[in-house]
């Protein structure tokens, strides 16, 4: 069934979504703080609108991708002043803390909260695949279970308010420790000796495969493009948020601790927007020594 959807936050996840929400009959209204982005995006039989409140004025269902906690309160203030939205889901990753504030807010006006933040990068967001982690009333998932299943592999974590975003930052933890592990793994192995391909081909073979391995090495480290697609800061940012939930549930992470310090010092060194799989420059600036240049192939 073809649903009216507002969407807010058009960057690099935000529009390979409505795309593929356009693409399945849906009707999306959409707006982002660079309207030509919205603009770009009526060719392709979008409606683009000047703000946050004339979204909300025009669809029941309202999406939103941002990138900061802080940007997701303040468009959920806006979407509140709408008169036509009756939910707002939250694709973002904000923590639970933020959600269960955002939802009490939206709570004040009739409005339903649901988080649904996703995992999968750029490439998931393009093909459909990604993880979508759902929490809120389960009415109103049933509502519009079929237009977020156009995103990817739906997943229901519970009706307890920002318990899906507990979820992926657990989830976004392991992924930047897989990253900040195989990097210093690597960079350990080209100052020994070893072909940095070699290495990779061999880890992938081996028990020591991971989500690093398989995909970022190849595709972005070994040919030095570092251009996967997700900024050093929007990671870190998931990363403090972690520690602040572990802390505030009393769950010791000290290896996650860890894993913050070294993409913190990542994105001092780099800045903010750089590609999250530079963090490989933190050890070979130790070492001595770079991991590649490896040709691409193809």
């Amino acid at each position: 069934m073809a649903h009216e959807i507002g969407f807010i936050g058009l960057g690099n996840m935000g529009t390979p979504m409505v795309r593929r929400l356009i693409a399945a009959g849906h009707r999306l209204i959409v707006t982002d703080v660079r309207p030509e982005t919205a603009r770009a995006l009526e060719a392709e039989g979008a409606r683009a609108v000047g703000s946050a409140r004339e979204v909300a004025d025009a669809a029941e269902t309202v999406m939103v991708s941002l990138p900061f906690p802080k940007v997701v309160e303040e468009v959920a203030a806006a979407v509140a002043e709408g008169s036509r939205v009756r939910r707002f889901v939250d694709l973002s990753t904000t923590g639970s803390i933020t959600s269960q504030r955002v939802a009490a807010m939206l709570a004040t006006k009739g409005i339903v909260h649901l988080d649904s933040p996703v995992s999968g990068g750029i490439a998931g967001a393009v093909n459909g695949t990604l993880a979508v982690m759902v929490s809120g009333p389960r009415a109103d998932y049933d509502l519009i279970q079929d237009a977020l299943g156009q995103i990817g592999k739906l997943f229901f974590i519970g009706e307890k308010t920002g318990i899906a975003q507990t979820m992926k930052l657990a989830n976004n933890l392991l992924s930047a420790t897989a990253l900040a592990a195989t990097s210093e793994a690597v960079v350990m192995g080209v100052k020994a000796g070893i072909d940095p391909a070699v290495m990779i081909d061999v880890i992938n073979t081996g028990s020591g495969r991971n989500s690093a391995s398989q995909d970022k090495f190849p595709r972005s480290i070994l040919p030095r493009t570092f251009d996967f697609g997700f900024a050093t800061g929007l990671l870190y940012k998931d990363l403090k948020l972690c520690m602040e939930e572990a802390e505030a549930l009393g769950a010791q992470m000290w290896v996650g601790m860890a894993v913050k310090q070294m993409y913190q010092l990542c994105n001092n060194l780099h800045g903010a927007g750089s590609d999250f799989t530079e963090i490989v420059k933190v050890p070979e600036a130790w070492a001595g020594v770079e991991v590649g240049p490896v040709p691409k192939k193809g």
